[in-house]
């Protein structure tokens, strides 16, 4: 080979690289995006913790940060905020107030409350229930406690007063700020009754310190958790957004069929422990605790989206929400699929 072309291979090479730089590089440094996800410590949103744990959302791109809350309200206000991406928490009457206002949009299911799955659970103090709180009917002239007004736990007490024909005027409900409030009021013979996620109330309730009264998707199922963005990012950053969905619905096929038989009812499959131990590790409770109380959730996070318009006729009513709120501004139907049989209960 001539020397004067052995002298130009180095230019020439350098010219290769650069030309097919664009094609190796921008796709890596495009798909790099770090996220925000806010969401409780309870093994209820399972889906998420096992998308975050067998690395799906990094198979997409994404790196996720999970921000932890003591109520899901606060996770709706930080996204329209803009100081979160996404949330994983139940639905609110400031989530639902948000949606209405343009802030927010809701984009998949998360749990589900279902008849032989555990969610939430109603509990009656010791004091309380030796002086004959023993049942639902039994709540009215009651106190009973909550995070927040409005908060997922609330609506849980108003469907039981639909059901069991209660007056709510005779319940007073007392908003505690935080999940460690209400279990301590309640421990303590401050309140009479609550309603808390099962993997908390159970815990009590093997050391003593509450009675179980039932749990709340035996009798009135409802689509209690649910997947959220702000509108903003759910317009302007729809890859990232689609991103998001496949890694988080990779999670929820995987909860769900460990928890989850053929015909839809409560059943171990053969990776239950390896799910067991994903949820330890990002609740702080042993996987023992854990399989006492497990909330089913859907392969596919589908959203019940009628069940979603009934709580909204609910906060409204409780001038909680200003209303009316059209469909629309609640889900966005780009992302949400809706689930077969939407807003039926027993």
């Amino acid at each position: 080979m001539p020397k004067a072309e052995r002298r130009l291979n180095p230019l020439k090479l350098a010219f290769r690289i650069a030309a097919l730089a664009p094609l190796v590089l921008v796709p890596f440094f495009a798909r790099a995006e770090s996220i925000k996800i806010g969401t409780l410590k309870i093994a209820a949103y399972g889906p998420l913790f096992v998308a975050v744990d067998k690395g799906y959302f990094a198979a997409e791109g994404l790196t996720p940060e999970l921000v932890y809350f003591e109520s899901a309200q606060p996770v709706a206000v930080g996204i329209a905020g803009g100081s979160i991406d996404f949330g994983v928490t139940g639905t609110s009457g400031g989530l639902f107030s948000l949606c209405g206002q343009g802030a927010l949009r809701i984009i998949a299911g998360g749990p589900h409350e279902t008849p032989g799955f555990e969610f939430f659970v109603a509990a009656a103090s010791n004091r309380a229930y030796a002086a004959g709180l023993k049942s639902y009917k039994d709540l009215a002239g009651h106190s009973f406690v909550t995070t927040q007004i409005g908060s997922p736990t609330h609506y849980s007490l108003a469907l039981l007063e639909e059901k069991y024909h209660l007056d709510p005027a005779t319940i007073r409900v007392l908003p505690l700020q935080s999940l460690p409030n209400q279990m301590s009021a309640m421990a303590g013979g401050q309140a009479d009754a609550t309603i808390v996620n099962a993997t908390a109330a159970l815990a009590a309730v093997q050391r003593g310190d509450i009675k179980l009264l039932g749990a709340i998707g035996d009798v009135t199922p409802w689509q209690v958790g649910v997947v959220y963005t702000s509108t903003k990012i759910a317009n302007d950053q729809r890859d990232i957004v689609e991103r998001f969905l496949r890694a988080y619905r990779n999670g929820a096929r995987d909860y769900h069929d460990a928890i989850t038989g053929p015909d839809g009812k409560r059943a171990d499959g053969p990776t239950i422990a390896v799910i067991l131990a994903i949820l330890a590790k990002y609740t702080g409770q042993t996987p023992e605790q854990i399989k006492l109380a497990l909330a089913y959730s859907d392969a596919e996070a589908r959203l019940d989206v009628k069940d979603l318009l009934h709580q909204v006729g609910w906060f409204t009513a409780q001038n909680l929400v200003k209303g009316p709120i059209d469909e629309s501004n609640i889900v966005d139907s780009r992302y949400a699929a809706p689930l077969p049989n939407e807003g039926t209960r027993p």
